[in-house]
């Protein structure tokens, strides 16, 4: 397993993703026929918060977890970007902006 230096880039966008998935899911609720958003958000949310954790404690999985937290945030930005919702817009570029990040330390 490849053991990743910390790196703040990576955690703030993470935390960042966190919380900009968490307001869309508040505006999935509110709306009919976005299901798949809600739910990809949701898992979303989850994988970049454990991402950040590993990454702030040094994990020897953060690799693993920084890895599979790009592929998650890539998933959620197409998804996100579907609709015209201004948290769903959000979403997505704060999406984007993890995937990126966890992609340089990987």
């Amino acid at each position: 397993m490849t053991e990743l230096r910390y790196d703040e880039r990576c955690v703030e966008s993470a935390l960042a993703c966190v919380r900009a998935c968490e307001t869309c899911v508040n505006c999935c609720l509110e709306q009919e026929g976005m299901e798949e958003c809600l739910r990809i958000c949701l898992e979303c949310a989850d994988i970049c918060q454990a991402c950040a954790r590993s990454m702030a404690r040094g994990s020897t999985q953060a690799a693993l977890i920084c890895g599979y937290c790009a592929q998650m945030c890539e998933a959620c930005a197409e998804e996100c970007a579907k609709y015209d919702q201004q948290p769903c817009q959000e979403c997505a570029q704060a999406c984007r902006t993890c995937a990126e990040a966890c992609r340089a330390v990987v």
